[in-house]
């Protein structure tokens, strides 16, 4: 990260929430191998450990001191979030999908292991999120209703109406230019739905108390950041190296995808993710929520250099 992109105060907050998250992750993977047959759980621990941003385990940690919580057990539901989007790139990178060598700065879990494996381990990462998440839950000891808030953000994201669906409909979109308001919903599920679903989340774990309003506002940030995440992607997929990356880049071009940038231009695309950024911390600031936690990861999402 480069100090033209993010505070020191912002890169002191992203690294102690990937520690924290980090922490939870190697515990479980440690679990892993009494829960399935080798190699599962081998591939499982190689998809979550790999580096990464841990952006949407920050957006829980941010969301949820901005609605006043304070306990420490809110990072196994940080780190269920990213269980989920860990598997998500498992699936995402295999020959059926987009075919990836590269992930994380390394090679992808089905080059790693094998297709098979890989394809196992994804699916047993669902339910590992699970376990992930109810733990949390009883940690923080929320009540029925909270508990089935909070359970059903993180599967409708990363279901049918958000990831899942999302990714059905980006692989129907390969090849075929796409009108910019259907590669917005595209993108919404794909990426936006879990990035909003973070926030909502982090929210909800502040307690029974809070209000109705800042969740909405959580939501609204999130789906706001979601879609400026995505346009920053695909303009650092167009203008970056693989080496910054630590993915393949070029990769939309040669699927012969839509993006933003195809349908935009670099230029256009920038300023519309930056605009989303704007409304995103606008949303906030109308519900009376302050938080330069969440002010300040707005901005980098959209100035991020990898």
């Amino acid at each position: 990260m480069s100090a033209s992109t993010v505070s020191r105060g912002l890169d002191a907050y992203l690294s102690d929430a990937r520690a924290r998250v980090d922490a939870v992750l190697a515990e479980w993977g440690a679990r892993a191998d009494g829960f399935w047959p080798a190699p599962i759980p081998g591939a499982v621990r190689y998809s979550l450990l790999g580096a990464g941003k841990r952006l949407r385990p920050t957006l829980v940690f941010a969301a949820h001191e901005a609605l006043s919580g304070t306990a420490p057990a809110v990072a196994q539901l940080a780190a269920a979030v990213e269980v989920v989007h860990a598997y998500s790139l498992v699936h995402d990178d295999l020959p059926c999908m987009d075919n990836d060598d590269l992930r994380r700065g390394r090679p992808t879990t089905h080059r790693a292991f094998d297709v098979a494996t890989a394809t196992r381990a994804g699916f047993h990462m669902v339910s590992l999120a699970a376990r992930v998440l109810a733990s949390g839950m009883d940690a923080l000891a929320l009540d029925g209703a909270r508990r089935r808030e909070i359970a059903r953000e993180l599967f409708r994201a990363a279901g049918a109406g958000g990831m899942i669906g999302g990714q059905a409909l980006d692989l129907e979109a390969e090849g075929v230019r796409v009108p910019l308001e259907r590669l917005e919903e595209i993108h919404g599920r794909k990426t936006g739905a879990l990035i909003s679903a973070a926030c909502v989340i982090g929210g909800l774990a502040a307690g029974a108390a809070t209000p109705p309003a800042h969740i909405a506002a959580l939501r609204a940030y999130g789906e706001a950041i979601g879609l400026a995440f995505q346009i920053a992607d695909d303009v650092l997929d167009a203008t970056a190296t693989s080496d910054q990356l630590g993915k393949t880049a070029g990769r939309d071009a040669a699927l012969a995808k839509s993006t933003f940038v195809s349908l935009l231009g670099v230029g256009t695309a920038r300023a519309e993710a930056e605009r989303l950024a704007a409304r995103a911390v606008d949303r906030l600031r109308e519900a009376g929520l302050a938080s330069p936690t969440l002010v300040e990861l707005a901005h980098y999402i959209v100035t991020r250099p990898n």
